[in-house]
């Protein structure tokens, strides 16, 4: 469902600043696949999430997507492939629009659209009903500002919005990062019933160890720009966080550097 050919991105090249954030990074997700990626500060997490989306250009290399080269496509067009969730709950949603305005507008993206706006009383029971399985009681309120909800729920409904059209690749960008612990929990398994349900290919940035170690069938380290660590199936589920932190020293010839992972 996803392949990374060698991709290599520098930002600042050619300038003392110059700082490779991916270094020639291949790698193959099949079908259904529930992927969670680890590594320190500046291991090229997010640089890779964004080369998938297209936030920039790549220096060289190739992303296809379920047999499409989307390499040379911008962001907007692989709206059609791609469902994302990020961080920050603020960025998934418009907060000056109604919760049923905003799945209106993740249900047609990537299709054509017509001059007309409406949302027909099918539309909203079927809102009603992916709203109804969050069980946080937004299935009744349709009509509310989606800038009054708390972040969990924004986050959920972002996490629904990414979702509802069965992408070809789930991208979850640290997504539950901005959370509370116990508000991060019940998105996290939230999380997992979606992908689940919807047997969708997902790869999930985590600064928690825990976390990558629990959620999805396959794990991956990264440092430096390079993919380091590469575990699926029965020995990830053994893993333990000491484990991963011995790992990372005997692949990277460094201790793990990174405070959020190690307090979580």
């Amino acid at each position: 469902m996803l392949e990374l050919h060698h991709i290599t991105k520098k930002f600042n090249a050619g300038t003392v600043n110059e700082k490779v954030a991916l270094n020639d990074v291949s790698l193959r997700l099949n079908d259904g696949d529930f992927v969670t990626v680890i590594g320190g500060n500046g291991a090229g997490k997010s640089t890779l999430m964004n080369a998938i989306a297209g936030v920039w250009p790549l220096d060289d290399g190739q992303v296809i997507v379920d047999g499409t080269n989307i390499t040379a496509m911008p962001e907007h067009k692989r709206a059609k492939f791609l469902g994302r969730v990020f961080q920050d709950p603020n960025m998934g949603t418009a907060a000056d629009m109604q919760i049923d305005e905003n799945l209106a507008l993740a249900n047609r993206r990537g299709k054509r659209r017509g001059l007309a706006w409406s949302i027909t009383a099918k539309e909203r029971e079927v809102y009603k009903s992916l709203l109804a399985q969050l069980d946080l009681g937004l299935e009744d309120r349709l009509t509310s500002k989606v800038g009054l909800l708390s972040g969990g729920q924004r986050q959920a409904i972002t996490l629904l919005m990414a979702s509802m059209n069965k992408p070809n690749l789930l991208l979850l960008d640290e997504h539950t990062a901005a959370l509370d612990p116990k508000t991060a929990a019940k998105v996290l398994k939230l999380t997992d019933e979606i992908v689940t349900q919807n047997q969708l290919t997902t790869l999930m940035i985590t600064h928690n160890m825990k976390d990558a170690i629990t959620h999805g069938n396959r794990l991956i380290m990264m440092h430096h720009g390079r993919i380091i660590f590469d575990i699926a199936g029965e020995e990830k589920r053994k893993l333990t966080v000491e484990d991963l932190l011995k790992k990372f020293e005997e692949c990277s010839g460094a201790e793990f550097a990174s405070d959020r992972a190690l307090l979580s």
